[in-house]
């Protein structure tokens, strides 16, 4: 049967300043343990601690730049791009830029916060 998702649920966030989530399909939303989807707005100068999750991520950015560093170096990713961070690997998100950043993440197995382990 198909679902409607008729409004998302407002996630809390971890980082330095304020940043929405809202969730669509997910655990918390719709009851989603395979997938997650989610819309999210963060401000200029957010940041989160860096996480090693359990989860593949896949980040396509709307609007702004979204700075990812990992092991490896760091990127900025523009509107219109995407990228991908395999679960397993080290990964933080932030948005330095002046107008911030909106972006839609997608998290296969679904974003839990028992599945993130964040950096302390």
């Amino acid at each position: 049967m198909v679902q409607r998702i008729a409004k998302p649920t407002v996630i809390p966030p971890a980082g330095n300043l304020p940043k929405r989530i809202a969730e669509f399909i997910g655990r918390v939303n719709s009851g989603t343990e395979g997938v997650s989807i989610a819309h999210m707005t963060s401000p200029s100068g957010w940041m989160e601690p860096g996480q090693t999750p359990e989860f593949d991520e896949y980040t396509l950015v709307l609007r702004g730049t979204l700075h990812v560093e990992t092991r490896d170096g760091a990127m900025d990713v523009s509107a219109g791009e995407a990228i991908i961070a395999p679960k397993g690997d080290w990964v933080r998100y932030s948005s330095p830029a002046e107008d911030g950043a909106e972006y839609i993440a997608v998290c296969v197995p679904a974003f839990s916060p028992d599945l993130v382990h964040r950096d302390a």
